[in-house]
This record gives structure tokens, C-alpha cells and sequence, in this order.
């Protein structure tokens, strides 16, 4: 499973450029959430529509359907730079020094070939949408209201791209770590236990109060 985990950062390449993507992702992460927040809306004024008018929000479905890649694809990247996807830490967890790296770097080396061939796969599927020369650049598009639905689809092979360049920064500093024995390397994230959390927690409180 997932666990809490902290990335280190220093005046490095790695980190800098871990820096830089940080913030991308945080801003796609931030459309993201906006995205979820734009439906709950959506979502009142359908309900209230059809109460109140008997008369609910034309197309909400299409929309619904449209924004789905935002909420669910696009912050990714930025969840697999804290850590926080699922997955097994049976063995990983029991690990320590260059044996935990080698894991590490294995396991995200396995991961990148899989979101390459899926960047391949979901840009094709893209392309087939994409058209320059029909209404909406687009060859189809929803059923209710005719949204175009190539930029929904367009979403997913650029997630899945910027996921790609994270996973190569982190195969750089897992890289770096068993090459030179770093117990805490950067750009990687390092699982916190549930002291350290608390503790980052109470920090992070507390520089809010002051």
C-alpha cells in the first residue's frame, strides 16, 4: 500500500530540475482538483434546474465525461513524486541500503516502459480524434450536445508524458543512490514512518499559526 512519504532536496541538477517539474505538476494537479470542483458545481445547478425548473443542465453527462481525464489522470505525476500511489511495500519496506535502491530502480525502471507504451497507445487514440478540417477539429464527438472530444483525450497522453519525465528523474537519483551508497538520496521519495509524519504534520501546523 501507499505510504506517507517526504522528498529531500539540495542545490544539485537532479534537484533543481525536480523543482522545476514539482511545479508543473502542482499546477496540473491544481487543474485537477478545479476540475472536480467545476462538476460539483455542475452538479447543483442540474439538481436545482430540475427541482426548481423541471428542467436539468443540458449535456451535463457530456460534461461529466469531458472533464473525467482532468480529474482522474491529470495529477498523476505529481502524486508519484510524494509517493502516494498503492502498492506493495511487503518486500520493498523490508529492504535497506543499495538492495532497497536496486527495487526501487527496478520497479520504476518496469513503470516508465509501461506509461511509454501508453503514451504511445493514448496519443494514437488522440490522433484518430484530432482533425484539422471537420467543425471542432474533431471526427467525433458526444452524444447529447456534440462536445468535441479530442481535447479530453488529448489530456491522457500528456499526463502520462510528464509522469514519464518524473519517472526519470527518480530513476536518476535511485541511480545515484546505489551508485554511491546515499542513504537519503533527492528527487526520490522517501517513506516517512508514522512519528516522522506526525512530526512534519505538527511542524507544518505550526508554521501556519506563526
Amino acid at each position: 500500500m501507499a505510504g506517507h512519504a517526504s522528498v529531500l532536496e539540495d542545490g544539485s541538477l537532479l534537484s533543481r530540475l525536480d523543482r522545476v517539474l514539482a511545479r508543473v505538476e502542482w499546477g496540473m494537479a491544481l487543474i485537477s482538483g478545479l476540475g472536480a470542483f467545476a462538476l460539483m458545481c455542475l452538479a447543483v445547478v442540474s439538481v436545482t434546474g430540475r427541482n426548481l425548473f423541471n428542467e436539468p443542465l443540458r449535456g451535463y453527462v457530456d460534461w461529466i465525461e469531458t472533464a473525467m481525464p482532468f480529474i482522474a489522470i491529470f495529477g498523476i505525476s505529481y502524486v508519484q513524486r510524494a509517493g502516494g500511489h498503492i502498492r506493495m511495500d511487503i518486500v520493498v519496506g523490508a529492504l535497506k541500503g543499495r538492495a532497497l535502491w536496486a527495487a526501487e530502480f527496478i520497479t520504476t525502471f518496469l513503470v516508465l516502459l509501461l506509461m511509454v507504451l501508453l503514451v504511445w497507445g493514448t496519443w494514437a487514440h488522440f490522433d484518430r480524434s484530432f482533425d484539422f478540417s471537420k467543425p471542432n477539429w474533431s471526427r467525433d464527438s458526444s452524444i447529447d450536445i456534440g462536445l468535441p472530444i479530442w481535447p479530453a483525450k488529448l489530456v491522457v497522453p500528456v499526463a502520462f508524458s510528464v509522469i514519464c519525465l518524473r519517472l526519470v528523474l527518480q530513476l536518476w537519483g535511485y541511480g545515484r543512490a546505489i551508485i554511491f551508497g546515499l542513504s537519503e538520496p533527492v528527487a526520490v521519495p522517501l517513506v516517512m514512518s508514522a512519528a516522522e509524519q506526525a512530526l512534519a504534520e505538527a511542524d507544518q501546523v505550526q508554521g501556519h499559526d506563526t
